[in-house]
């Protein structure tokens, strides 16, 4: 069976006459909207880096501030939308700018939880780059809090990675997290 015809399926459980003008396409549509928001499954760190590492002498921190991410958490299959801070401390190379926040996206695009999301973004940073640290905060506000359960809308997740010289060296976890927050 199709996702598009699973959709319709889950029309017609909900109660809803799938025959009806407006939704004649909405399977169609929600399943291409799906298919979309999680296309992160589709791409591998690889692809996305697509060889953007550079030599670099520069030892002191890079850091890219606000990029909007845009998730589903994997318990109600409702989005969590936030920010992310991603600081990494080169180590011979750095790493083409927008491929953070490709890095970023490419994980947020896959049914998630957000404290795993911070990890899997740090760990593929140090991957990719042999960084001597790596750093992400993310916070985000949970559609599954939100519009359920216990409905809190001023509600906010924060979640932290701290990997090598973040987690070792509290003067640069310190500047990081000075820096996200100015």
């Amino acid at each position: 069976m199709s996702l598009e015809q699973q959709y319709t399926e889950i029309l017609g459980q909900l109660g809803e006459d799938v025959s009806r003008e407006g939704l004649l396409d909405t399977p169609k549509r929600a399943a291409k909207a799906m298919q979309y928001l999680c296309k992160g499954y589709q791409q591998s760190l690889e692809e996305v880096t697509n060889g953007a590492l550079f030599s670099s002498d520069n030892s002191e921190m890079v850091l890219v501030k606000n990029i909007e991410l845009y998730s589903l958490c994997e318990h109600h299959l409702l989005p969590f939308i936030g920010k992310a801070h991603v600081a990494y401390i080169p180590n011979g190379k750095v790493l083409g700018l927008s491929k953070v926040a490709r890095i970023v996206d490419m994980y947020a695009r896959r049914l998630q939880i957000q404290e795993n999301l911070s990890r899997q973004i740090a760990e593929a940073i140090q991957q990719v780059t042999g960084a001597l640290g790596v750093a992400v905060v993310i916070e985000a506000q949970h559609m599954c809090m939100m519009m359920r359960g216990v409905e809190k809308q001023n509600s906010s997740m924060v979640t932290s990675v701290m990997l090598g010289e973040f987690r070792e060296n509290a003067a640069t976890r310190s500047e990081f997290l000075s820096l996200v927050n100015n």
